[in-house]
Order: structure tokens, then C-alpha cells, then sequence
């Protein structure tokens, strides 16, 4: 598992300091270029949000008491994935101003008022796509918590249940244990039963040997 996470680590590194690369490239190249190289930043962003989604699917399969490390770490590749995002649309709109100014060929028909306003606006765009992206995240992480939450309560209650047959199957042997224990007591009563049985027979004997013996001397002693 650990192994398979690694992996789609590396292909994340080494995805998003391409895009980084691409990104910082992109004001600095010929219109035609900057096109191009902002359709591929595209699709690179887009394949590595599918990396992250592959890593988190690894980490919620982790054991609990191992997923912390690795809940930080998704944590740490998600902001850098938010800085990436943001990066890039700052790139863009410098690209956007850039291909406006192109097409207007800077002749002075656009005021400097209108200017000030378009790029007021789109900063106002910019930290509210800012905001939502911090709202989700923290939306994904509350989201992460409660999964975690129920995959231990799931386990507890599965330790529980163990716990449980656990103690039915002690239950059960000292059941066993009692009954054995009744009968071994039920065999030692019958056999001292039977000890003092014969021990009083023996003696029963002896005492009619004696009074035989007895009897024999006394006869014995009167005929003489």
C-alpha cells in the first residue's frame, strides 16, 4: 500500500515542478507560445489533481493508527496543488491583459480608468476563487475527518464484538470446567463411599474372628 503511495508521490513531484517551470515561463514567451504552453499547463494541472485523488484513495485505506503521517503529507501536496492553481491564474490574467492590449494595438482608445477597473475586478474575482478553493478544502478535510472518524468506530465496534465472543467462549469453558469438576466430585464421594463400606466390613470381621477365637479358647479351657 505504502509502496503504491510513493509511487504517485514521485509522479507528483515530478508533474508539479514542470508545471511550476511552465508557469514561470509563460509571460515571457511570443503570444503563439504563451497559447499553447497555457493549454498544456492545463491538462498537466488536471493530471495531477488525478494523482491526488489516486493518493487520497491509497491514504484512506491505510490503517488508522498509520494514516496520520500520510493524512499530513496529502495535506502539504494539497496546498501546493491551491499555490500551483493560483500561480497559474495570475499567469493567465497577465496573458489575458497582455492579448487585449495586442488586439487593441495600445492606440489610447481604452482609458486608463477602464483599465484600473478591469484589473480591480479581476482581483476581486481572483480572491473570491481564492476563498472557495480555502472553503473547500477545509470542507474536504472536515470531509476526511468524519470518514476517519467512522472507519475507528467501525473498528471499535468490531474489537468490541471480538471481545465479546471472547468472553462467551470463556463463559463456555468454565461451563465445561463446573460440570467436569461435578462429576470428578460425584466419582471421589462414590469411592470414599465404597472405602468406608469396606473398612467397616473389615472391621465387622475382625470383630466376629475375635469373638470365634474367643469362644474356641473358652470351650477349649472347660473341657479341661
Amino acid at each position: 500500500m505504502s509502496s503504491d503511495f510513493e509511487g504517485y508521490e514521485q509522479d507528483f513531484a515530478v508533474l508539479t515542478a514542470e508545471i511550476t517551470s511552465k508557469i514561470a515561463r509563460v509571460p515571457r514567451l511570443p503570444p503563439d507560445e504563451k497559447k499553447q504552453m497555457v493549454a498544456n499547463v492545463e491538462k498537466q494541472l488536471e493530471e495531477a489533481k488525478e494523482l491526488l485523488e489516486q493518493m487520497d484513495l491509497e491514504v484512506r485505506e491505510i490503517p488508522p493508527q498509520s494514516r496520520g503521517m500520510y493524512s499530513n503529507r496529502m495535506r502539504s501536496y494539497k496546498q501546493e496543488m491551491g499555490k500551483l492553481e493560483t500561480d497559474f491564474k495570475r499567469s493567465r490574467i497577465a496573458y489575458s491583459d497582455e492579448v487585449r492590449n495586442e488586439l487593441l494595438g495600445d492606440d489610447g482608445n481604452s482609458s486608463e480608468n477602464q483599465l484600473i477597473k478591469l484589473r480591480e475586478e479581476r482581483a476581486h474575482l481572483l480572491d473570491n476563487t481564492e476563498r472557495l478553493e480555502r472553503s473547500s478544502r477545509r470542507l474536504e478535510a472536515g470531509y476526511q475527518i468524519a470518514v476517519e472518524t467512522e472507519q475507528i468506530g467501525q473498528e471499535m465496534l468490531e474489537n468490541l464484538s471480538h471481545d465479546r465472543e471472547k468472553i462467551q467462549r470463556a463463559r463456555e469453558r468454565l461451563r465445561e470446567t463446573d460440570a467436569n469438576l461435578g462429576k470428578s466430585s460425584r466419582v471421589l464421594t462414590g469411592m470414599l463411599r465404597r472405602i468406608i463400606q469396606n473398612r467397616i466390613l473389615v472391621v465387622i470381621l475382625a470383630i466376629i474372628l475375635v469373638v470365634t477365637i474367643l469362644m474356641a479358647i473358652t470351650f477349649s479351657v472347660r473341657r479341661h
